[in-house]
């Protein structure tokens, strides 16, 4: 099978379906640092394109005639990080993704998003559109860590498959499903060279350090060293010297998101921690 990708970002999606044996045609998105790091890294074509353009966005689809369409669209205003404003007017995205589908009517579909879209006004109205266009649907929250990832990050998941039924997948995923959360170390093994690290929590009220033998919590744009004051957490290790903790650079959080050690980031130090 072949794809085109949709909102490819540096490329994470692509590799995986890459990884799995499907041809990545192109890709397609609006950031121009995110579409150079994934030419840096991909053979095929990759275009800075707006895909709330539609016809544009068709126009690139039907030179290459994929089986399937996959995407994130983007998800902050459904996100539980920071603000949910969904008149902000990104989570029109969703929107544009589905028109495209629609319009196009690829043997299959992948659009993945928040855990939170399921309870959004937006992923009803998609969901009809794709099954009055003869889609059958199967939704599903997946935790990475139970997915060979060493992350605790929750992402929902619909496909979509032309003239076939609903929930044809979930056994498949049911079955794939590792019986225990990957740790840090499951995954890197000693590399990092230490035991704990500090992920910058959204309050005070959360805890900071995180040991490599659990998964990673969700791995965020924000960044930061242990603030001065930090006082610990009561879930914090207790014996801990906090001058012995760090925070994991922007490489080492691409390996806790699976990107391959020779996957080529560029850019400043904002732009490659999104």
């Amino acid at each position: 099978m072949n794809c085109i990708d949709l909102f490819s970002g540096c490329g994470g999606l692509s590799l995986g379906f890459q990884n799995a044996g499907i041809e990545i045609l192109a890709s397609i998105d609006n950031w121009d640092k995110a579409v150079e790091v994934y030419k840096q890294n991909f053979s095929h074509e990759c275009y800075l394109h707006d895909i709330t353009d539609e016809n544009g966005t068709l126009k690139i689809i039907n030179k290459y005639q994929p089986d399937m369409i996959i995407g994130g669209p983007p998800c902050q205003d459904f996100s539980s990080a920071g603000k949910r404003d969904i008149i902000q007017g990104r989570a029109d995205l969703t929107y544009n993704f589905a028109n495209i589908v629609c319009a196009y009517e690829p043997k299959w579909f992948l659009m993945e998003n928040v855990e939170r879209i399921k309870n959004s006004h937006i992923l009803k109205e998609i969901v009809k559109q794709f099954e009055q266009s003869g889609y059958g649907l199967t939704a599903t929250i997946l935790n990475a860590s139970y997915c060979n990832t060493p992350q605790a990050r929750n992402r929902f998941f619909l496909i979509g498959s032309l003239d076939a039924k609903h929930n044809v997948l979930t056994p498949i995923f049911r079955k794939n499903l590792n019986n225990q959360a990957m740790t840090v170390r499951d995954y890197l093994g000693n590399t990092l060279g230490i035991e704990y690290y500090y992920r910058h929590p959204r309050n005070y009220n959360r805890r900071g350090i995180f040991s490599i033998d659990e998964p990673s919590p969700t791995i965020r744009g924000v960044n930061r060293p242990i603030p001065s004051g930090y006082k610990k957490h009561s879930a914090d290790p207790k014996n801990l010297e906090l001058s012995s903790v760090r925070p994991l650079t922007t490489i080492e959080r691409s390996y806790i998101q699976t990107f391959p050690k020779n996957f080529k980031f560029q850019g400043t130090k904002t732009n490659t921690s999104k």
